[in-house]
């Protein structure tokens, strides 16, 4: 059956009359409704396993904007945590886990967790949230395997990733018994968002360009293959269920992503679009990829860019415009108005199909 939603049928490079739009981070820090919902949360993981207020999180920038899909409010790093591990997030600092994996011991404490009970909050959102939203889709997600590790072996965020690149050099079986534990945790984690109400799920390496290109096969490409084999690609509905991927930093690697089973690619604003539809062609549909910086200039030169962007893709049909990451803290929620209008102002496509 094919979808009626005009960001459903652009992942699926089916025809559409123009082009839509959704946005990373699109429910966060940058509107002042969600800095109110997080004080009341208290902390970052309540807010992300309370059903009422990650539902609203999640519908706030649809209430102000136009946006043709929503994206579940949650945090990549709810699957370690399922899996075991102790996490917080300390402010000015980022997520810490207090048990980092560095030893076969600390990975044999790890397990594959059931997500409708570990997870069950957070599935509770999507399904309540695929009640309310009617016919705009709902976008669910997870990190990579590989992105999940460097957390995961790092013990939070990092800038050099001395603990995980000495483990994949020194022990990669070891690493790969990592990977291994996270294919199976992601892949019963998205198949349950799928169950549940999402009706596409991207997958974030936000880490793979930290990697040379050798590593990237093996470590980030080879692990999220597995995870795609393993998933429903057809929903509850009956329709087919897009993946989404997304790998900061790789765009030197397109013609090997578009050969591991999703549906579309996402870009980061250091890949020409024009000429990534170039060398991937109809195999896969494009997303992205507007430098998020575009959004501190004047409004004159964020519709510029959004014009000269939405014309440099020559297909007609087979793109979801979205930024190259994700929306800062510090961003005006009005230049986010203006953007969304000239994306809408500029990509009719009516009439027109795949060449």
């Amino acid at each position: 059956m094919e979808p009626k939603s005009t960001f459903l049928r652009a992942c699926l490079r089916l025809p559409v009359e123009r082009t839509p739009i959704w946005l990373m981070r699109q429910a966060g820090r940058y509107l002042p409704e969600y800095r109110d919902i997080r004080s009341e949360a208290g902390d970052f993981l309540n807010l992300c396993y309370n059903p009422k207020l990650a539902t609203e999180v999640t519908l706030q920038p649809l209430r102000r904007f136009p946006l043709d899909a929503a994206i579940l409010f949650s945090d990549i790093l709810v699957i370690p945590q399922a899996m075991g591990m102790s996490l917080k997030f300390s402010v000015g600092e980022g997520p810490i886990f207090s048990n980092p994996i560095r030893t076969i011991k600390d990975i044999e404490e790890l397990e594959v967790p059931n997500p409708e009970e570990k997870l069950a909050p957070v599935l509770e959102i999507v399904t309540q949230l695929r009640k309310i939203l009617g016919e705009t889709p709902l976008i669910g997600f997870s990190g990579s395997p590989w992105t999940l590790a460097t957390y995961m072996v790092e013990g939070g965020s990092s800038k050099k990733f001395h603990q995980i690149k000495a483990m994949m050099y020194n022990n990669p079986m070891l690493l790969n018994q990592i990977l291994d534990i996270l294919v199976i945790s992601v892949a019963k984690y998205l198949n349950a968002q799928i169950r549940h109400g999402a009706q596409a799920v991207q997958i974030f390496d936000t880490w793979g360009g930290v990697l040379a290109p050798e590593q990237f096969r093996e470590f980030s490409l080879k692990p999220v293959a597995e995870i795609i084999k393993r998933l429903d690609r057809i929903g509850p509905d009956k329709v087919r269920v897009p993946v989404i991927f997304f790998a900061k930093g790789c765009g030197y690697m397109l013609e090997e992503m578009a050969e591991i089973g999703c549906d579309v690619l996402g870009l980061d604003w250091t890949t020409n679009l024009a000429k990534a539809h170039q060398r991937v062609g109809h195999r896969v549909a494009l997303q992205g990829n507007l430098d998020p910086s575009v959004l501190y200039a004047s409004p004159e030169v964020i519709q510029r860019e959004v014009f000269e962007l939405l014309n440099s893709y020559p297909s007609p049909t087979g793109h979801i415009f979205n930024l190259g990451h994700g929306l800062e803290p510090d961003m005006d929620p009005e230049r986010v108005s203006i953007l969304v209008e000239a994306v809408h102002q500029a990509s009719s496509l009516k009439g027109k199909s795949i060449k």
